[in-house]
């Protein structure tokens, strides 16, 4: 395994392209800084996550592993989650214990981040064996919710082991879901290009209609006010839809060819998103309507999530095999 290297961060500053207004292009300020962590070849780290202490969780889709980043020295470990593991989505819960959607087991699995032991909850044998295990979210009252693309979604209670599963509206597609600060949990379909909430007791799923057509909603992510920001792989924009207005937005990212993968919105309501047309990580600042790009210094970076906290952004590279952060000032 190679160490980490520190590199230098090319950042790009470009205007964002909103569908009611052109903003002016952003004025370079302090660079953030910028590390990548190569990992064990093949490890594939889909999504990650990073825990309470510092410490970084990711998604080694291809071998069926968790793995934890010591950012500080670099060290990796790798924890096998059971035969037959692909693990897709990493969150960490309100226990501080990393969470995954696990593709191959048909199921949702809890590492306990002190002992490493992997706890495993199947779905129900009426949803087996496959259901492709996309992302969760927790919700306010402890329970975890979490999408599969071939047309369901579902919520597991940890403290009883509950579990229900519920067919999604116009079927495949559930792809990103997310909790807000209320603890309601929204999700998105890639297939549908819909937002959708849920309710929370009942299951039920009231679908909202992005006003794209055809946008291939990937991931969504709430803000501190409970707004809903949304990927959109086939248009290559952002939007946001806020709730209590019932209104939309939407932008387009700047460049020939966006493909918006994924969106985290940090604690300052910085809205970052991977462009793969770009190969590139982006910054957009809701108040001044400007993105800053920063571009992978390897070509086919292929970022399909990224998660953080106050002053980091932490970014899965799935098609190099590394761990790349970017340290920012945060407000």
């Amino acid at each position: 395994m190679r160490l980490p290297v520190r590199l230098a961060l090319t950042l790009v500053l470009v205007p964002a392209l909103s569908l009611a207004l052109q903003p002016a292009v952003a004025d370079a300020q302090e660079r953030p800084s910028q590390r990548y962590y190569e990992l064990p070849k093949g490890d594939y780290p889909h999504d990650v996550a990073v825990g309470p202490a510092g410490e970084v969780w990711y998604a080694g889709q291809r071998l069926g592993i968790a793995g934890r980043l010591d950012p500080e020295t670099g060290a990796i470990e790798r924890i096998p989650l059971g035969q037959g593991s692909s693990p897709h989505g990493v969150i960490v819960g309100p226990d501080g214990a990393p969470w995954f959607t696990d593709g191959g087991q048909n199921a949702i699995v809890r590492v306990d981040p002190a002992t490493k032991a992997v706890k495993v909850w199947p779905l129900p044998p009426e949803r087996m064996p496959y259901v492709n295990l996309n992302t969760a979210a927790f919700d306010g009252k402890g329970r975890i919710w979490f999408t599969g693309q071939n047309g369901v979604y579902g919520r597991l209670d940890p403290k009883t082991g509950d579990m229900r599963v519920w067919d999604a509206p116009k079927g495949r597609g559930p792809y990103g879901i997310t909790g807000t600060p209320r603890g309601d949990i929204w999700f998105v379909s890639l297939a549908g290009s819909y937002l959708a909430q849920v309710d929370l007791e009942s299951g039920a799923a009231t679908v909202h209609e992005p006003p794209t057509r055809n946008q291939g909603a990937r991931r969504v992510w709430s803000d501190s006010k409970g707004r809903l920001w949304i990927s959109e792989w086939n248009s290559g924009h952002v939007s946001v839809y806020d709730p209590a207005a019932a209104s939309w937005k939407t932008w387009r990212l700047p460049g020939d060819k966006p493909r918006t993968y994924a969106v985290w919105v940090d604690p300052d309501d910085g809205v970052w998103l991977t462009d793969w047309g770009a190969n590139a990580v982006l910054r957009f600042d809701p108040a001044t309507e400007r993105f800053e790009s920063f571009p992978s210094d390897r070509p086919g970076s292929n970022v399909r999530q990224l998660l953080g906290r106050k002053g980091e952004a932490w970014i899965a590279e799935s098609g190099t095999d590394r761990v790349r952060v970017i340290r920012y000032d945060a407000k």
